[in-house]
């Protein structure tokens, strides 16, 4: 499976470039945004090393990686992401907005057009992990139709969705 464009009413969700690193390097710089999640911001260098892989794809022929950048349409400037890691019907979902563009409802409607897309697909189990305190990535996995489940791993809990067959 490979990412394909996703059109949302603001937002257009284009599959990953490894071009996209420098401007992206800009948009994830706020170490705040790594408060769930651990880790630092990344250098350029390493965000397009990182951006590298990710384009060769998943090293198992079962697995698809699916990472897009979020281009907000009215400004035409990158926001965030999302990536989606499939394997069958069974995919893992995950996303971050920059600090400057959260609260506008942009990761829910990435999110949203995301498992949209993944229905398409014939996906019929999206799955998100949420660290407890998020409370803001527990809202865009609500607002998606995930519904928190009582798995925990690694600290985050488990959010599931049964796409209809």
């Amino acid at each position: 499976m490979y990412a394909d464009t996703i059109r949302t009413p603001r937002l257009d969700v284009l599959p990953l470039h490894v071009s996209h690193a420098a401007e992206m390097t800009v948009v994830l710089s706020d170490p705040a945004l790594h408060t769930f999640i651990g880790g630092s911001p990344s250098s350029p260098d390493d965000l397009r090393l990182r951006y590298e892989r990710l384009v060769a794809g998943s090293p198992d022929p079962s697995v698809s990686w699916c990472n897009w950048v979020l281009r907000e349409k009215e400004e035409s400037r990158l926001v965030g992401t999302v990536q989606a890691t499939v394997t069958g019907a069974f995919t893992e979902i995950a996303w971050v907005v920059g600090t400057p563009w959260q609260g506008r409802g942009f990761a829910s409607e990435a999110v949203c057009g995301l498992v949209a897309w993944l229905e398409r697909q014939s996906v019929r189990t999206v799955v998100a992990h949420i660290h407890p305190e998020h409370a803001a990535s527990a809202a865009v996995a609500r607002a998606a139709g995930l519904a928190p489940t009582d798995e925990e791993q690694d600290g985050e809990l488990r959010w599931r969705l049964a796409l209809p067959h």
